[in-house]
Order: C-alpha cells, then sequence, then structure tokens
C-alpha cells in the first residue's frame, strides 16, 4: 500500500466517468461516417495506434490518417457507442459496441481500448476485441458476391 507521501508525489491521473463520457462521445461519434481527418483530429502528432487488424500499430498522424482514410472508407456506416470506461493513469480504459454493416446484415461487437491523453488529445489507443464473428460475416459477403458474379 502506498503511503500518504508516495500518493501525493504520483497522484493517479485517471479520468473519471463524466470525464470519459464527456470525451468519449464525440471522439466515438467521429469514427462513423467517412470523415478520417476529423477522427485523426482527436489524436496527438506522435500518437501510437493499434488494433486488432495492425497488432503492432502505426505511430504519428501521418500513418494514423493513412490508416484511418482506409478503415473509414471501407467502413461508412458503421456506428461505435460508448459502454462504459474505468480509469487509468492519464485516460481510462473504453468499454465500447460497434454496429457494423457488412453487405446486408449487421455484425454487433463489443470491445475495449486504451486511451491515453496528453492536453486533451489521445497519444495512446490500443483497441482490443474478437473480431472473429466480423471476419466470417465478410467472407461469407465476399463468397455470395463471387457466387453472384
Amino acid at each position: 500500500m502506498a503511503s500518504r507521501e508516495e500518493e501525493t508525489m504520483n497522484p493517479f491521473n485517471g479520468w473519471n466517468a463524466e470525464e470519459t463520457a464527456e470525451f468519449a462521445g464525440p471522439w466515438l461519434r467521429a469514427w462513423t461516417g467517412n470523415n478520417p481527418e476529423g477522427l485523426a483530429s482527436f489524436y496527438t502528432e506522435d500518437a501510437f495506434y493499434s488494433d486488432p487488424a495492425i497488432p503492432h500499430g502505426v505511430r504519428g498522424r501521418g500513418a494514423l490518417l493513412a490508416y484511418f482514410r482506409a478503415l473509414l472508407g471501407h467502413n461508412p456506416r458503421w456506428v461505435w457507442t460508448h459502454r462504459g470506461s474505468i480509469p487509468l493513469e492519464r485516460g481510462f480504459l473504453n468499454r465500447w459496441h460497434a454496429s457494423i454493416p457488412v453487405g446486408d446484415r449487421k455484425v454487433d461487437a463489443e470491445g475495449i481500448c486504451i486511451v491515453q491523453i496528453r492536453e486533451g488529445l489521445i497519444f495512446r489507443n490500443e483497441v482490443y476485441f474478437d473480431r472473429a464473428g466480423l471476419l466470417s460475416a465478410i467472407a461469407e459477403y465476399r463468397a455470395k458476391g463471387r457466387k453472384s458474379g
């Protein structure tokens, strides 16, 4: 257990539920639609971002923007919502839901991401979710396209 002096010297800077919801609402809405520049505006110039498709991540707003352009271009109709959070040092663990259209069906995904903030912008964002259902839906959609084409 940390002493009172240690707690004062190293205060925990996690975000509370209200701060998280205030930030996560607009940020997650920026994932919806095809506005990669708007989404990238939530990130620092030196941001690190990773997700299951790019587990080693990308660093820097330029690389992030290139990735977001491709990702959002393929998914302009998905919808992301905030489900809750847990405070972390310099940010929060975000619990989210994504509704992802794939052809004529919708895939619902639940996940988490580590969000760390510096001067009001995300400097680290690591996204985690089981994408098996999404990959299966994409494979079925592509198979239907080959059969009808």
